[in-house]
């Protein structure tokens, strides 16, 4: 819902102010998908919003759920210009809920292995397209009666976030507002390929919000070969952007690492990897998240897990803080690098 154009429309209309505080109660607060729900405001005035004022930007165009249940993947068209984006609706622990929301069509980072950036960019995503996509999950949760809480969102959907980090920053302080949807600061996490002006302004601007780096190669030239973001910000950049960061909020950081196999999965990728990380300093601020390739399609092929366990052996032997974490949502192409917009 664009709040701002709401509040403007109620206002050219002569409708008094506590209207406004009704409406976004129950659209962005309760959950209601129509004016209709809202039974504190007068049948006129939902016939008029429903004519005049969206509730969300765009159209649902199929929703697709797990085998297992732990994720609903929604494809949806942009009511501007009619593109496609995707959003995911992840449940990492029983009766816990987590948005992995986009907030671009498209992306220019054009990272080889993922199928986001084999479309390039199309456009950023407004604020409103953003946050929507939050709303449209919680008003799902409540149309299907879906028990559990809905605390945790996470921009690693389709874009790069600091590409488009005005619109992304906006977001952020209307997904925390106590008047708005009223999520913690704490339940956000936002995830970069390693875009260092961005990463030192979410430093001063986003103290409480979680940060996430996808790494993924830990020497310039492999990085370079496969994430071409490395060429404008390599490795030695974006250490000192780390820096800064960890210098300014002492936050934990999370460094995702996908495994592809026989690309960056040997023994002494581990040891270059783990370099890296000792290098930035602060280890108790850093996490390890690694992760098997989600295919898309392309040459590239999951390492397989014994491969994986004995790269976190290595890491753990060098004391660095590893977890191998699980994917979800594959089976329906909702996983992490699956996200194209179809």
């Amino acid at each position: 819902m664009d709040i701002a154009y709401l509040s403007r429309y109620l206002t050219e209309h002569k409708y008094p102010a506590f209207r406004t505080k009704q409406i976004i109660k129950g659209v962005i607060q309760d959950g209601c998908a129509t004016y209709a729900e809202i039974t504190t405001i007068p049948r006129a005035l939902q016939e008029e919003l429903t004519r005049d004022v969206p509730i969300l930007p765009f159209a649902v165009v199929s929703v697709h759920t797990s085998h297992d249940g732990q994720a609903v993947k929604a494809l949806l068209q942009l009511t501007d210009g009619g593109h496609m984006i995707e959003t995911v609706l992840i449940s990492p622990k029983p009766g816990m809920w987590s948005a992995c929301i986009s907030c671009q069509v498209g992306c220019a980072m054009g990272c080889a292995f993922c199928a986001t950036g084999k479309l390039g960019l199309k456009r950023n995503l407004t604020t409103d397209e953003i946050t929507s996509q939050v709303l449209f999950w919680r008003q799902y949760l409540k149309k299907q009666q879906i028990a559990g809480t809905f605390d945790n969102i996470v921009y690693m959907g389709m874009g790069e976030p600091f590409m488009n980090w005005k619109n992304v920053r906006e977001s952020i302080s209307i997904l925390t507002d106590k008047t708005l949807f009223s999520f913690s600061n704490r339940g956000l996490s936002v995830s970069t390929s390693g875009v260092v002006p961005g990463i030192k302004d979410f430093a001063d601007t986003c103290p409480q919000v979680n940060l996430a780096i996808s790494l993924h190669f830990a020497s310039d030239e492999k990085r370079t070969m496969y994430m071409p973001v490395n060429t404008g910000y390599d490795l030695s950049a974006l250490r000192e952007a780390l820096q800064y960061y960890l210098s300014k909020n002492k936050r934990k950081i999370f460094i995702e690492y996908i495994m592809l196999k026989g690309i960056n999965d040997t023994p002494e990728d581990a040891r270059l990897l783990a370099q890296y990380v000792s290098s930035i300093g602060h280890m108790q601020l850093l996490h390890i998240n690694l992760i098997r390739y989600n295919s898309i399609g392309e040459n590239f092929i999951p390492s397989d897990r014994d491969t994986v366990k004995k790269f976190q052996s290595v890491m753990q032997k060098m004391h660095i803080p590893c977890t191998i974490r699980k994917s979800v949502g594959d089976d329906i192409s909702g996983a992490c690098g699956q996200l194209a917009g179809k």
